[in-house]
């Protein structure tokens, strides 16, 4: 039960306060390491491809070593300030609240009648598409779609890894808490390599191939599962469940990503919407085919609902995960 009420703490921290602005998240350093190993690698190879497989192992390597170093001292030193800083790195590998915090800055431009330029700039804090153009349609699509999509990214994902490397046995070397860690963070670094070098532009289109396919990889389990725990929040929330069900089978693989649609199809059927379809970027028309049905116009409030959606479904994700870890390991 030590773990469990652990990473319970860190959930209610993340839940509480979000990430902490004051402090340097450590997916920063990830990305220094991102961008260390892609500048040294193109010197040292002429091939992109290899180039870019060096930097996604130099990168996966020393985010884990450093923290295991880090980790494995505190547990000599004192196992309950291991426990803490543990606690606290695990916090800031979730995103739910900063999520929430991030899309309803959206959702209130388009409430309070601050115009519609104001909502234009909040959605492209959390967006890569192109928002100069988009009505107050096209922003909560862009909204709704940014929650379901980084639902994975930034709290499921992380949650399956942290759960599932706890239960690998670290004998006297590091704790089941720090072991989850070490799983987080391995997680985040692929994830953060992926966003940094997965552009399919001549820069990174063979650079990025390795990063861009473990990403996919590593996603594949916890998307699939995601779609299924929103389909379940639906039912929780009263909104439409079988219809969650029934487009999430439909249309969950109508993405270029293998694992993007899955969340994304699962809300569209409990919203009764339509998402996707073509976006612009960088001044680009992008070809996408849709998810669900466009029953009705989206509109702010789904905004809301999509975020509600995300908190039942991400809780229902770590106790069902944290049950199955307690019959598997028993503490």
């Amino acid at each position: 039960m030590i773990f469990t009420f652990q990473f319970a703490s860190a959930l209610i921290l993340d839940a509480l306060l979000g990430d902490p602005r004051s402090l340097p998240h450590p997916v920063r350093f990830i990305g220094w390491l991102c961008t260390f190993f892609e500048r040294n690698s193109r010197k040292i190879f002429n091939n992109a491809l290899t180039a870019g497989a060096v930097s996604f192992l130099g990168v996966l390597t020393t985010t884990i070593l450093f923290l295991y170093i880090l980790l494995a001292l505190l547990h000599v030193i004192s196992p309950v300030a291991e426990a803490v800083v543990a606690v606290i790195l695990l916090y800031t590998s979730i995103a739910c609240r900063d999520l929430s915090k991030h899309s309803m800055a959206v959702f209130e431009a388009l409430q309070n009648g601050a115009g519609i330029e104001a909502a234009r700039r909040e959605i492209a804090k959390i967006v890569g598409r192109d928002t100069s153009s988009l009505n107050a349609n096209g922003i909560c699509r862009a909204c709704v779609e940014t929650i379901a999509e980084n639902l994975v990214d930034g709290v499921t994902a992380p949650i399956f890894f942290a759960v599932l490397l706890s239960m690998v046995p670290a004998g006297e070397l590091l704790a089941p808490v720090s072991m989850a860690v070490l799983g987080v963070y391995g997680y985040k670094a692929i994830n953060t390599m992926d966003s940094m070098y997965g552009y399919k532009n001549e820069q990174y289109l063979y650079f990025g191939r390795f990063a861009a396919k473990i990403d996919d990889l590593v996603n594949l389990l916890p998307a699939r599962l995601s779609g299924l725990f929103l389909i379940a929040a639906a039912w929780i929330l009263r909104l439409d469940a079988r219809s969650a069900a029934k487009i999430f089978i439909r249309d969950r693989l109508c993405h270029a990503s293998p694992n993007a649609a899955h969340p994304e199809a699962a809300v569209a059927g409990a919203l009764s919407v339509q998402l996707g379809g073509n976006s612009s970027y960088f001044g680009k028309i992008v070809e996408k085919p849709t998810m669900g049905d466009a029953h009705r116009e989206l509109e702010p409030e789904d905004i809301r609902r999509t975020n509600r959606l995300m908190f039942v479904a991400s809780g229902l994700f770590a106790v069902i995960l944290l049950a199955i870890r307690l019959l598997i390991v028993g503490v």
